[in-house]
């Protein structure tokens, strides 16, 4: 356990590959300014044929970093690579947080604590809900199905174009998750009181389908994990329709929060102030 007396002078990253997009180094520098921290946080791009030899700077200590983030396409290897997989990342069989302690490499996936901070923050009680319906059976929709299942949710329902892909989901977490065809949706979505896109529908202007989300049930929540545009049309649909909404942004943030606080032995909080920054930089970037 840290002093907090002491002060230390730790460094992290983020890499993926490309990397220039990634918004996390605007959170951790929010964070680290925040707490008057010595300490760094740097975007690095590295290249899957890299990605091996870059653990293994950190295993044996000749990189200054004590931990720091994984993005596309590296997460899976991640997992891979790491010595201390915990529960959560081996269900995955991914890891987008990792720290060294005694020369071993552990790791973690926090996406799924992300998803459930943000619906937390912004639609308190969603979880008391016994219906979920997810479009999409991506690597995206994994941490989301996990950690939507772990919170108590019955039935989930996973929605995809390709049912086979959304069939291999249900047998990795079990029986509450059950997959099914988009012919499906309008019936699926009677009674949910939950719906979640993990698709990149919307990203960038593209196209979505219309959904009627009025038959989902009282104060049922819409969702949406992507972020840009903040509303995306599919959140868009669903306000006009009546239904409350949260956006992707959360995700983003609260899924930061976990690896600071173990890299940096402080506990941060998402406030208003580094949403704000990140919209901010959205718009600067639209």
């Amino acid at each position: 356990m840290r002093d907090s007396r002491e002060t230390f002078v730790n460094h992290a990253f983020v890499t993926g590959f490309p990397i220039k997009h990634s918004r996390s180094p605007l959170i951790h520098r929010y964070w680290l300014k925040s707490f008057g921290l010595p300490g760094s946080y740097r975007a690095l791009e590295i290249s899957p044929d890299a990605f091996a030899d870059f653990m293994n700077t950190l295993r044996d200590g000749t990189s200054d970093f004590c931990g720091g983030n994984v993005t596309i396409p590296h997460k899976e290897r991640a997992f891979a690579l790491c010595d201390r997989p915990d529960a959560l990342s081996r269900e995955l069989g991914a890891a987008n947080t990792v720290w060294v302690e005694d020369g071993l490499i552990h790791a973690t996936n926090t996406d799924g604590y992300g998803f459930t901070s943000n619906l937390d923050e912004r639609a308190a009680g969603w979880d008391r809900c016994d219906t979920a319906v997810i479009l999409g059976a991506g690597g995206a929709s994994r941490a989301v199905i996990q950690a939507v299942r772990d919170r108590g949710v019955k039935t989930i329902h996973v929605v995809n174009r390709t049912v086979a892909r959304a069939q291999e989901l249900a047998d990795r977490f079990g029986p509450s998750v059950q997959a099914q065809a988009m012919e499906a949706l309008p019936e699926l979505m009677k009674d949910a009181g939950l719906f979640i896109n993990t698709t990149s529908l919307g990203m960038d202007g593209t196209p979505v389908p219309t959904i009627d989300f009025t038959t989902m049930a009282e104060n049922a929540v819409v969702t949406d994990i992507v972020y840009v545009p903040l509303k995306t049309p599919l959140l868009a649909q669903a306000q006009l329709q009546g239904l409350r909404i949260v956006d992707g942004l959360g995700m983003l943030l609260h899924q930061a929060a976990p690896g600071f606080e173990k890299w940096f032995g402080r506990k941060p909080v998402v406030d208003e102030t580094l949403r704000q920054i990140i919209i901010d930089d959205m718009d600067r970037h639209a």
